[in-house]
């Protein structure tokens, strides 16, 4: 069953699925600055854009384009500033 999720006022919208190795989501991220939470470990892909992230624990921000990949541990929060709409997968494991 494909689920669909929506966060900070329609601004983030995904779509999940789940596959014998556990769950992934692909979503849109319109122009914004957004703050994350985990609950289990994530590898995030950027599909189509760009977004600049603060990771956990750090001060520093990086940029991550089209088809680069970050990861954030579990029970962690990172935040996320997209210049312009920004597609992305992200694997949970």
């Amino acid at each position: 069953m494909i689920e669909v999720n929506e966060y900070f006022d329609g601004q983030v919208k995904s779509l999940g699925y789940e596959l014998a190795a556990g769950k992934s989501t692909v979503g849109v991220m319109e122009a914004g600055e957004y703050e994350f939470g985990t609950s289990q470990h994530e590898t995030m892909t950027v599909v189509e854009g760009s977004m600049t992230v603060q990771l956990p624990a750090t001060e520093e921000w990086k940029t991550f384009n089209q088809f680069e990949t970050f990861e954030v541990d579990a029970n962690k929060s990172f935040k996320v500033k997209a210049a312009t709409p920004t597609a992305y997968l992200c694997v949970y494991r």
